[in-house]
């Protein structure tokens, strides 16, 4: 498969000016740790401890090999146990403290990788990586005798680089470091050009998302066609795709590229709300939400933002309308006992939005919902825990109450309105929120006027 003159093209064109942000030193300290678990296989064979001895060439891995037997029947992408899949992954990462775990499971004559990291479907600082994003490569790179392509094992180090979810600012600039590195190798290796075509939809997926989680805020045009291009080799060679879901994850990395457009100095953002949508929708269509509820859920997420910032910018009210939905859709996945952060963010916005939509229909039963989301929300963020969001939400409350009070004329819900109000001025002044306490202090006064009146 001749990969290396797309990769020229591609990548050896200058992507940024940008300076590295990193020194030789600081380079050479970065070691991010990643965990080979034993690969599902059907014969014997040390596939695992040999694909883990290689990424410990790797200078910036710290590789271990994870063995402890237990059954990896979840491991089939087809069958309903993707719940055991993210669980058993998830055990193996807080008892190794992992940045990755590598999972290999044998499909007749390939092997198939797919990588997991903790809070892989969170809102905050997620990494482009689905677990369900699989890297298809021979069985016999992974046989003691052969020799594995220098391209592979980057592409492999790059794909688990791109995985990884930038914590903070310091993992991110190391992240965008080696993926920049990586690169550049890739660009000028051709070691890779025996594989067969039959791989190429896999190896281009993985190449776009390393291309995207490199150059994600750098806002440039040419970067955006890029990836844009590799994602389109991808599903050009669709025929050779044998289960839907890998179209699907393709799809999926389609949308997250046009969601990156739209909030980039890209032209023509309304053409970007549009393909990311489009493209979301379909990747759900091949990501059904009870076989593969997770991604389905994060799509439904990010389609409820898309959908929320294309109503502000359009006065679309239906497009308000699926975003409402669509987070409805990723609370009954995303929910208060497993994911109580994320759950927290979703019911926060779910409030916000529910807002709104009351405040246009003036449909009093949307608003209680409303109300009803933010207390939700207040079962995570508490007074004590962080005083100043819990107010904030108080005063969205107390937004409510006012507004369905004034235009019923309510006395009973303008004195509720009052009580929250009250209680965010309270933790306000004593935080010293002089902006805060102005406002507060403003809602306070024509809620009382209007009682006086």
């Amino acid at each position: 498969m001749q990969i290396i003159d797309f990769l020229k093209n591609a990548f050896l064109k200058p992507a940024t000016q940008e300076k590295d942000t990193l020194s030789e030193e600081e380079a050479l300290n970065i070691s991010f740790k990643v965990v080979v678990v034993e690969f599902a296989e059907n014969v014997e064979s040390s596939a695992g401890e040999i694909f883990a001895a290689l990424l410990r060439s790797q200078s910036y891995f710290d590789v271990s090999y994870f063995n402890e037997p237990f059954s990896k029947s979840f491991l089939n992408l087809e069958g309903r146990t993707f719940f055991d899949f993210i669980d058993k992954g998830q055990a193996i990462l807080d008892k190794t403290k992992a940045d990755v775990v590598v999972w290999g499971c044998r499909e007749n004559d390939k092997i198939r990788l797919n990588f997991q990291t903790a809070a892989q479907y969170e809102k905050n600082n997620t990494s482009y990586v689905s677990l369900l994003d699989s890297l298809f490569l021979p069985v016999s790179l992974f046989e003691g005798d052969s020799l594995f392509p220098k391209s592979i094992l980057n592409l492999i180090s790059g794909a688990i680089v791109a995985s990884i979810n930038a914590a903070n600012k310091q993992v991110a600039i190391q992240q965008k470091y080696l993926l920049k590195k990586i690169i550049k190798v890739l660009s000028a290796d051709n070691s890779a050009k025996n594989m067969g075509v039959e791989y190429l939809p896999y190896i281009m997926n993985f190449l776009a998302i390393i291309y995207l989680t490199y150059c994600k805020k750098n806002n440039n045009e040419k970067e955006f066609k890029v990836v844009n291009n590799l994602l389109d080799t991808a599903i050009s060679h669709q025929d050779l795709i044998s289960n839907p879901l890998h179209l699907g994850c393709i799809y999926n990395h389609y949308g997250q590229l046009h969601m990156a457009g739209v909030n980039s100095e890209i032209k023509n953002p309304v053409k970007h709300y549009k393909n990311a949508i489009s493209y979301f929708q379909r990747a759900q269509k091949h990501l059904g939400k009870y076989v593969y509820p997770y991604d389905y859920g994060f799509i439904a997420f990010s389609l409820s933002e898309l959908l929320y910032d294309y109503w502000r910018q359009k006065d679309d009210l239906q497009a308000l309308r699926d975003a409402v939905f669509n987070l409805r859709e990723a609370e009954k996945i995303f929910t208060y006992a497993l994911f109580p952060e994320f759950w927290a963010d979703i019911e926060g916005d779910l409030g916000h939005r529910l807002s709104v939509l009351s405040s246009i229909t003036k449909n009093n039963a949307i608003a209680e919902m409303a109300i009803n989301a933010f207390k939700n929300q207040q079962k995570v963020i508490t007074e004590k825990r962080d005083p100043f969001a819990w107010a904030k939400i108080q005063e969205n409350i107390g937004n409510i109450y006012y507004r369905l009070g004034r235009e019923a004329e309510d006395r009973e819900l303008l004195e509720e309105s009052l009580e929250y109000f009250h209680d965010a001025l309270y933790i306000f002044e004593n935080m010293d929120l002089n902006d805060n306490t102005k406002r507060i202090m403003s809602s306070i006064a024509k809620t009382s006027d209007l009682l006086g009146s």
